[in-house]
């Protein structure tokens, strides 16, 4: 099984009815030039790389943006099309007066299964005390968050809010929350590797920002950046396959991940395992 942790749904046809919205979509995004595109369509994609599973992320910017990218109800809408191929996770705006009520609204009746946060898009640092009876809120339900660390090529998100090394007082705080550092924090991979190695409750995802192509960028930040054994001797549960489409896409990334000559159990766990033990947590109830 494949299970690609980290996809926005902004162009799937059956949330694009709303031409206003989209171009919203477009501007908060980043990606301006592609055009919505059928369920049928991401389906045909996902089994060519044999991608079984695909979690969607939503992105509420209510109080800095006044909207949402896609919002939870969406999301819902799209799991309900394809619920064996598409997992649900929840966005809230942590400076929404309801934003409590918004999340126990999203886990307990649309069925989500997580959270996505974006502390540069949304404008917070992650260990301010605003965040505490969200992160109170996630553990009630058991719930994971998949955060945005390092870079964005979002518009109007400085890179200073998803610092790794701002993730580390949550870590501590709240050693039952699974959390996700998405794309490795690049650029800064060493300091992502230290909070992986130090706090079994971090994750990562391989959606890294590349540059020149997917293959030769793995290289330089698997085998030269990282030694080439780390996530074969200490990270090897915490690492899970992302591609941030549709600004990058499976047919490139899991190519370039599978030519790292991996062990086989080691791949197993970053193309799956892991992402089913960050999801369904002790239970794996999803």
């Amino acid at each position: 099984m494949i299970i690609d942790v980290h996809t926005h749904p902004i162009f799937y046809k059956d949330i694009c009815e709303d031409s206003e919205q989209l171009k919203f979509r477009k501007e908060q995004f980043g990606i301006y030039k592609q055009s919505p595109y059928s369920i049928e369509s991401v389906k045909i994609e996902m089994d060519y790389m044999n991608v079984d599973k695909s979690v969607l992320l939503p992105e509420d910017l209510t109080t800095q943006s006044g909207g949402c990218i896609v919002t939870n109800e969406e999301i819902a809408k799209l799991v309900s099309l394809e619920p064996d191929r598409f997992i649900g996770f929840a966005s809230v705006d942590p400076y929404r007066k309801d934003a409590v009520d918004v999340l126990d609204y999203a886990f307990k009746e649309l069925g989500l299964k997580g959270l996505k946060l974006h502390p540069s898009k949304q404008r917070f640092y992650p260990y301010d005390k605003l965040l505490k009876p969200i992160y109170e809120k996630c553990l009630e339900y058991d719930k994971p968050i998949m955060f945005h660390a390092g870079m964005t090529w979002q518009p109007d998100a400085p890179a200073k809010y998803s610092h790794p090394l701002h993730f580390e007082e949550v870590a501590m705080a709240y050693p039952g929350l699974r959390m996700c550092l998405a794309h490795f924090g690049w650029p800064w991979i060493h300091e992502t590797v230290m909070l992986l190695l130090k706090y079994p409750n971090v994750y990562t995802d391989t959606s890294l920002l590349h540059m020149d192509n997917a293959k030769d960028f793995y290289e330089q930040v698997f085998t030269r950046n990282m030694g080439p054994l780390w996530i074969e001797r200490n990270l090897k549960y915490q690492v899970m396959f992302g591609t941030n489409s549709p600004r990058f896409r499976a047919k490139r990334l899991l190519p370039a991940l599978k030519g790292l000559n991996f062990r086989p159990s080691t791949l197993e766990n970053i193309l799956s395992g892991n992402a089913e033990r960050f999801i369904g947590g002790s239970e794996q109830k999803w």
